[in-house]
């Protein structure tokens, strides 16, 4: 597992663990009964406090991507399609916010922006 915390970007640093890991899970890179690192191992080795990674992983298991297992530790949980399509979902709507402000800034016409997706789907078919 892989994380990166970035002290100049300004997102709170739990924010940073929990969306990492998530990610992982999500991408497939961390599967399904998989133990995650402790608590404890987590922050020493981010060089983090465990009350942040504390935070972190209640946050993944509240959103059921994590589960713990009493005196074993936390666990990749099996992955719920539903959660996964909201997630997804969530994620294609900020980008299609974000088409939206760049569509406004170029005076692109919905229509145009239909053929420009349509165009880009008809090449991944």
């Amino acid at each position: 597992m892989n994380i990166f915390i970035d002290n100049k970007s300004g997102i709170p640093i739990y924010e940073q663990v929990y969306s990492q890991i998530k990610s992982q899970i999500i991408a497939g890179d961390l599967v399904e009964d998989e133990a995650l690192p402790s608590i404890r191992f987590l922050a020493k080795d981010l060089r983090i406090s465990v009350v942040t990674t504390k935070r972190a992983y209640d946050e993944l298991e509240k959103e059921g991507f994590i589960y713990a297992v009493p005196a074993k530790g936390f666990f990749v949980a099996p992955k719920n399609l539903e959660l996964l399509r909201e997630e997804n979902l969530k994620r294609i709507e900020e980008h299609m916010e974000e088409i939206s402000r760049l569509a406004i800034n170029c005076s692109l016409s919905k229509n145009e922006i239909l053929e420009m997706f349509d165009l880009i789907l008809g090449e991944q078919i």
